[in-house]
Parts: C-alpha cells; structure tokens; sequence
C-alpha cells in the first residue's frame, strides 16, 4: 500500500509525506550554514581563525612567520643562557673552551650560549670504593706483602674537589688517575710491611701513610682533590688459601697461649726464687750482725781484762789461769795422781749429785748422820 496515499500524503507513521518533509516528520537535510541556525561548520571556522590570524600579525601572515621563528629562537637562546648550580656544586664558565677565573657559586647564573659553556662540578665529599672482588672478576685488591704472603685489600677513598678548575682540566680523567694512584700507594705500604700489619696489628697506621702518599702524588698532578681518609674496610687472605690461613691463625692462637701460659709459670718459678733469695739474705745479715756483735763483745771484754791486766799483773793472770783450769777440769773426769802414793781414791760427788737430779728430776739431798 502506497505511504501516500493516506493523511493527505502522509508516511505510515501519521506522518505527512507533503512539503519536502520525511517519513518521521522532518524536513530533508539542507546544506549547513549561517543563516540555517543549525550548528557552525568546520571550515568556516577554521577560514575565520586565518582572517584573524593575518589580522595580528605584521605585514600578513605570509610576513609574520619569519618573526614568530625568530621569537622561538630568541626564547630558546634565553633557555641555554641561564643554567642553576645547586648547594653541593660549583660552576666553571668556558668561552670559547677557556676557562674564567671566576667560579659560579650556588643560585642563577647566566651566561651567553653558544660562546660560553659550563661545567659543574661536586665540592661534597665523595666516595672511590679501591680494591675486593668485584661481580666482573676483578682481583684489584691482591697485594704481595713484604712477607710473600698474598692479601686481599679492600679500602675506600674519601675525597673533596677544592680547585674545580684544576679538576676538570689539569686532568683527562680525575677519578681514574685517582683511582690508580690509590691502588698504587696501597700496594707500595703493604709491599713494606708483614701480613699481620696490614690484618690487625698496624691498619690505621698504614691508612694514614697511604693518605699521605695519594695526596703527595695528586698534588704533583695539580688534581685539585683534597684527601679526607683512606678507610681500610677489610683485609683478608685470597679465597683458594682461606683455609690454610685459618689453620695458620689458629696455630698462632695456640702460640700464643701456650706462650702465656710459660710467662705465668716463670713468673711463679721466679716470684719463688726471689722470696728464698731475700730470706737467704735476711738470715745472712742476721748472723753477720750476731757474729759481728759477738766479736765485738769478745774484743770489749778483752780490752776490759787488759786494762784490769795492766793494774795488777799478778793477780789478774793468777784470776785467769784459776778460770781457765776451771772451765777445763770442771767439764772432764778428774783422776788425781799423788807423786808418792799413786792415783788417789776420789769420790766425785758433784757428779753423783748431777746424775741423781737427772733420775728422778728431783735435786739429790745428801744422807743425814744418825742419831746417836
């Protein structure tokens, strides 16, 4: 059934099919523009951004391309002119590859691009890890010790730029020469010294004579670095003979037990002897005083006995002979002899006493006469 043949003419919806109008009740679709009151079209709007376009700039739009290339070059131009140094840092301004005397501090500088340049340097302190084994295999840190035994030395270089032109160009390349300086005065100390130096026993003296050696040389180079430290991390035997090290530490610590151990013991042997030798002494000098005291006693008594001598001769040698025969007979057996009759009877009742008194532990009391 034909759509138009209902309603006047209208589609099957109601919707009159008359006046250029479509099956939904609209009209056909007109060509879009200003005077459609439907939504602007794109061209159009792009042909008035142009017109506006040539209206700001100089001499059209043809013209003021040059000038807006221009203006990007002038704004780029500025850019690579200003460069910021930052608090740990210092600048060295180049023109034409010469360096100025004058070094950027810390802010905003500017400076004229492309004739001058600038190079940044850090002025904090810095760390050159020298020595170990490395994940590439590296053996930097072996050393040969003046011992001929073999030692693993791992140490780091703490280090200040305090010349940052001297830094950048007295040099191709700073931390290297930095680097092979400080391997090279590591293994001149240790080649010098004993193992055990270098282990335990005289580490920071050794890291202080290789400061001195690293910046000695550096300063030759007119490196501008200042040596702070030169820390000795670790120091160890090479892997393929730990354990033969470790036995050798070992034995050294039973050394110097068993070492410790004789030191106690002598010192106990010899506290001993010397108490025996200051008793000697004592007893010594005691029976020198006694016997010097005696002789002394003996000369005085004498000296006395002469001096009684010297008065009365006869009496004094009768008194010292009666003393003397006294003392002698008075300790023997005494058996009397009698020129016409022989040995006389003698009854010696002194020692009957004696021997009495010994017996019973009493004093003998002669027998009393009887009664008559």
């Amino acid at each position: 059934m034909p759509w138009s043949n209902q309603n006047g003419g209208g589609g099957p919806w109601g919707g009159g099919g008359g006046n250029n109008q479509g099956p939904w009740g609209q009209g056909p679709n007109r060509p879009r523009g200003s005077g459609s009151g439907g939504p602007p079209d794109l061209e159009d709007i792009i042909r008035r951004g142009q017109d506006r376009l040539k209206g700001l700039v100089p001499g059209g739009f043809n013209g003021g391309a040059f000038v807006i290339v221009a203006a990007i070059i002038v704004i780029f131009w500025l850019i690579q002119c200003v460069y910021t140094v930052q608090p740990d840092e210092r600048g060295v301004e180049l023109r034409f590859g010469q360096p100025r005397a004058e070094v950027s501090m810390p802010g905003l500088h500017f400076h004229l691009w492309p004739m001058d340049r600038v190079e940044i340097v850090k002025v904090t302190e810095q760390q050159r890890n020298i020595g170990g084994r490395s994940s590439s295999g590296s053996n930097a840190g072996l050393m040969l010790t003046g011992d001929q035994n073999i030692v693993n030395v791992q140490f780091s270089v703490l280090y200040t730029v305090t010349n940052p032109q001297s830094y950048l160009f007295n040099l191709e390349t700073p931390d290297e020469t930095l680097q092979q300086v400080a391997e090279s005065a590591m293994r001149e100390v240790v080649g010098r010294r004993p193992a055990q130096d270098i282990y335990r026993d005289n580490r920071q003296e050794i890291a202080i004579e290789v400061r001195n050696i690293i910046q000695d040389t550096m300063d030759r180079y007119g490196s501008g670095i200042s040596i702070n430290a030169v820390p000795i991390e670790d120091a160890s035997p090479p892997r393929e003979v730990a354990d033969a090290f470790d036995e050798v530490q070992r034995a050294e610590q039973n050394e110097d037990q068993q070492v410790q151990e004789a030191n106690q013991y002598a010192n106990q042997q010899l506290g001993a002897a010397r108490g025996r030798a200051a008793q000697i002494r004592e007893e010594a000098a005691a029976y020198k005083s006694r016997v010097v005291k005696e002789a002394e006693g003996e000369a005085q008594r004498f000296i006395s006995i002469y001096d009684e001598y010297v008065k009365a001769p006869e009496v004094t040698r009768k008194r010292l002979f009666l003393e003397t025969m006294e003392s002698v007979i008075g300790n023997s057996n005494s058996i009397i002899i009698d020129d016409k009759q022989g040995v006389v009877p003698y009854l010696p009742l002194n020692d009957l006493g004696k021997q009495s008194t010994t017996q019973s532990g009493k004093p003998a009391t002669a027998p009393q006469p009887e009664a008559k």
